[in-house]
C-alpha cells in the first residue's frame, strides 16, 4: 500500500514535486548564504512543505536500507488498517498530496458552489519583474508560486476571453471586465488559459473541499492525539497512584472519578471554551480532562490485580523508585488494556471534537475541520449536497475504522489470555 502510495504520488504529482525540490534547493542556498534572512522566512507554512518533500524523498530510503527489520510492515491490512494508514499519509504528506491553500477563495461568482469534477478556466497574469531583486526576494516570489497563499493577484477565474488589439476582455458569469494586454501572460501571443479541477466540488466561499477534507485530517489527528496523551498522563498517574497507596487517596481519586462520570461532561467542555476561548490548545485539553476517568479505572483495577505479586513484592523490597517499578515492571502487563482504551478513547475525542465544530466550539475558524464542514453543508444541502456527504463519509470511515482496531486488539488480547 505504501509503494501505491509513492507511484500515485509521482504519477499524478510529478511537475509539482520538482517544483518542491527546486523549492528545498533555493532554500538550502539562501541558507548557506543568508543564515538570518533564511530564518526570517521560515514560517509555518514553508516548514511544513519542506519537512513534507524531505520525508517523501527519505522514507523509502530508510526502508530500502533497513526493510529487514521493519517486518511489522508485512503484516496482512484490513479495511480499518487501511483507512487509518490513509489518514495518517494525508496527516504527513498534505502539501504534496494538494498543492492548494484550505483557504483559498478567489472570484466567488466563478467558483461557488461548484459540483464535484468541475472546471474553471484560469487566466494567468504577469508577475513582478524581480530580475534586479536580491536572492531573497526572488526566493519568495519563488515560494509565493510553490506555497499557495489564501488569496491570489496573479490568476482570475474566468468563463471565456476575448481579444482586443492592446486589451483582453474576460467574462464572468453575466459580468465581464478587461485588462490591458501587457498585464496577461503570453505564449506564442496567445494569453495563457489553463484549466483547474475541483474533484470533490468546493463550498459556499469557493474553498476546495478535497483540499479542505486533507487538512482536516491534521486537525482531527492532532486532537485526538494530544487529548488522548492528556488522558493517558492523568488516567495512568491518578489510577497507579490510588492502587499502591490506597485507603483515603484512593477513596479520594475514586470520588472525583465518579464526580466528572456523573456530571454532564459536555457542560464542563462548554463552560471552559466560553471563558477561555475555542484554540486548538484549548479543546485539546479540555477534551483530555473529559476523558480520563476510564484509564483511570482500568489503570487501578489492574495495579490491584498485580500489586501483590511476588515481583512487584520483590521490586519493592529491594527499594525500586515507584516509577521504575510503574514503567518497568506494571506497565508491560497492562499495556493491551491501556492501548484499546486508548484507541477508543482517540474516536471518541474525533467524534467530540467534529460535534464541537459542528455547535462553532471547535478549533475556530483558523483550521478547516469535519465537524464544521458538514454544519456548513447543511445550510446548502439542497444546492451542494457534496458540502455534507465527503466529510460525513470520511468522518464515519474514521470512527469505525478506530473502533474496529480497538475490537480486534481487544480480542487479540482475551484470546490470549485465554
Amino acid at each position: 500500500m505504501l509503494v501505491i502510495f509513492w507511484i500515485l504520488i509521482l504519477v499524478f504529482r510529478m511537475k509539482f514535486l520538482y517544483n518542491l525540490i527546486q523549492l528545498w534547493e533555493k532554500y538550502f542556498l539562501l541558507l548557506t548564504n543568508d543564515l538570518q534572512k533564511a530564518i526570517q522566512l521560515l514560517d509555518s507554512q514553508l516548514l511544513d512543505v519542506l519537512i513534507s518533500i524531505t520525508l517523501f524523498i527519505l522514507i523509502p530510503a530508510l526502508f530500502l536500507f533497513f526493510r529487514k527489520k521493519l517486518k511489522f510492515l508485512s503484516i496482512n491490512i484490513n479495511f480499518s488498517l487501511a483507512v487509518l494508514l490513509t489518514l495518517l499519509l494525508a496527516f504527513v504528506f498534505a502539501p504534496i498530496i494538494t498543492d492548494e491553500n484550505p483557504e483559498f477563495q478567489k472570484d466567488l461568482r466563478m467558483t461557488k458552489l461548484l459540483p464535484p469534477f468541475s472546471k474553471v478556466k484560469v487566466l494567468h497574469l504577469k508577475a513582478g519583474d524581480i530580475s534586479n531583486s536580491s536572492a531573497a526576494e526572488k526566493f519568495i516570489a519563488f515560494k509565493n508560486q510553490i506555497v499557495k497563499q489564501s488569496y491570489a493577484n496573479n490568476i482570475i477565474f474566468i468563463d471565456n476571453i476575448k481579444r482586443k488589439p492592446d486589451k483582453i476582455i474576460y467574462l464572468q458569469k453575466e459580468k465581464s471586465g478587461e485588462l490591458d494586454l501587457n498585464r496577461v501572460q503570453l505564449k506564442n501571443n496567445k494569453s495563457i488559459v489553463t484549466n483547474k479541477s475541483f474533484i470533490l466540488g468546493t463550498d459556499e466561499f469557493g474553498r476546495d473541499i478535497f483540499t479542505r477534507l486533507v487538512y482536516g485530517v491534521r486537525i482531527s489527528i492532532l486532537v485526538g492525539l494530544g487529548s488522548v496523551v492528556v488522558s493517558l498522563l492523568i488516567g495512568l498517574s491518578l489510577g497507579f497512584i490510588a492502587g499502591t497507596r490506597g485507603g483515603i487517596i484512593d477513596i479520594i481519586f475514586s470520588r472525583l472519578t465518579d464526580l466528572f462520570l456523573a456530571f454532564p461532561i459536555i457542560y464542563l467542555i462548554i463552560l471552559i471554551l466560553a471563558m477561555f476561548g475555542n484554540s486548538l490548545l484549548t479543546v485539546i485539553i479540555v477534551l483530555g480532562l473529559s476523558g480520563w476517568m476510564s484509564l483511570f479505572k482500568i489503570v487501578k483495577s489492574e495495579v490491584l490485580s498485580v500489586k501483590n505479586k511476588d515481583y512487584i513484592t520483590s521490586a519493592v523490597m529491594m527499594g525500586l523508585p515507584k516509577m521504575t517499578i510503574l514503567t518497568k515492571e506494571i506497565l508491560p502487563v497492562i499495556m493491551i488494556p491501556i492501548i484499546v482504551n486508548v484507541i477508543f478513547q482517540f474516536s471518541n475525542v474525533i467524534l467530540a471534537e467534529s460535534a464541537l465544530s459542528y455547535l462553532g466550539l471547535g478549533t475556530g475558524n483558523s483550521y478547516p475541520s469535519w465537524g464544521a464542514m458538514i454544519e456548513s453543508g447543511q445550510q446548502y444541502i439542497t444546492k451542494a449536497w457534496w458540502m455534507i456527504l465527503f466529510p460525513g463519509i470520511i468522518l464515519i470511515f474514521t470512527l469505525f475504522s478506530a473502533n474496529n482496531l480497538g475490537k480486534n486488539l481487544n480480542k487479540a488480547n482475551i484470546s490470549v489470555m485465554h
